[in-house]
């Protein structure tokens, strides 16, 4: 049996090369893929955000494509119910009903990434069933529970239309890990690319010649592990995480100001527990992808906005300004609070 730190050295050669094989189905996405690679060794879930065509579709498709095991993916829609995640019945070639298992169901325990498009075109109860198998990783159904060990849940929101829309509440996007924003690169060059380079017109064609299966991802759940085990925080390290929480809670006590904004009035309430912990296990995860054993400030400060920003509860008043709000907060957040 491999020592810890030897199983480490051997997956960090593969999470690179998982995170450089998935760069070529995706041009200008550079630091999503990252934190993608991030949140899969840190087996947490991610919410997507970004407009529609700027291929939040073709990058998860090239995800599941490189990582391996089954995907499946569920388009939400206002009359989309529960049941329809976990089976779907239909009139048979001979006149009887038939019921066949649902996408979460289709491949039992392979099923390794499972994208609900527009998730906020569903209704609330379908949330809620989906965030109960994104906790436990398990459904009840047919008289049994069925176990999806090695499952990631990717969503996104349609920030375009909000007709027929039910956004999730805060209290249920802290179920996600991190919240990505996907959007196209400003790079005129790779814009050009984009248009007129034929390769990326053929979505099948070119996440097919992707390396499949480039990770064993029945065994990150293992490497995933030792890697919380092995990063080690300093006395120093805990202090600044700790700060950095308070001041998610009381940023004026840390010298955070806005412009045109009431700090007393601001919070409703700052980043749990479960939160905080989430950051500093994908902290963790970053300082392995970086070579080290030891955490640093970047590490945490990197990651701070999509792990903590959606975890932070604003005052009504404030709270339609979220998307403008949030990522000014958490950049000034990070720049008083004084790093070892």
């Amino acid at each position: 049996m491999h020592p810890p730190e030897s199983l480490l050295s051997d997956w960090h050669l593969k999470a690179r090369r998982l995170e450089n094989e998935i760069g070529k189905a995706v041009i200008g996405l550079e630091t999503a893929i990252h934190r993608i690679v991030v949140a899969i060794f840190a087996r947490g879930h991610v919410m997507l955000e970004g407009d529609v065509g700027v291929g939040k579709t073709t990058l998860l498709r090239a995800v599941a494509h490189v990582l391996g095991g089954k995907y499946e993916r569920i388009e939400g829609t206002i009359d989309l119910l529960p049941n329809d995640l976990v089976y779907h019945t239909y009139i048979g070639e001979d006149g009887k009903p038939r019921v066949d298992p649902g996408p979460l169901l289709k491949h039992g325990e392979a099923l390794s990434v499972f994208f609900f498009n527009e998730v906020n075109r569903a209704r609330p109860q379908v949330h809620s069933l989906l965030l109960r198998v994104m906790a436990e990783r398990s459904v009840s159904a047919f008289n049994r529970t069925y176990s999806f060990p090695y499952l990631q849940v990717f969503a996104d929101r349609n920030r375009v239309e909000k007709e027929e829309t039910f956004e999730m509440p805060s209290a249920a996007r802290d179920r996600f890990l991190m919240e990505l924003r996907i959007e196209l690169p400003d790079d005129p060059d790779l814009r050009t690319a984009l248009m007129f380079d034929p390769r990326f017109h053929h979505v099948d064609e070119l996440i097919a010649q992707l390396e499949a299966g480039v990770v064993p991802y029945r065994e990150i759940d293992t490497v995933a592990r030792l890697i919380q085990e092995q990063v080690r925080a300093s006395t120093a390290l805990q202090r600044y995480a700790l700060s950095l929480w308070q001041a998610t809670w009381n940023p004026a006590e840390f010298g955070v100001r806005l412009d045109d904004v009431d700090m007393g009035e601001l919070i409703a309430a700052g980043a749990s527990a479960r939160g905080m912990s989430m950051l500093l296990r994908a902290a963790r995860v970053r300082a392995w992808l970086e070579g080290r054993d030891y955490l640093v400030p970047e590490d945490l400060q990197s990651l701070f906005h999509e792990v903590v920003g959606h975890r932070i509860f604003l005052r009504p008043v404030y709270e339609l300004q979220r998307e403008q709000l949030i990522p000014r907060l958490t950049r000034a957040i990070l720049d008083r609070v004084a790093a070892p």
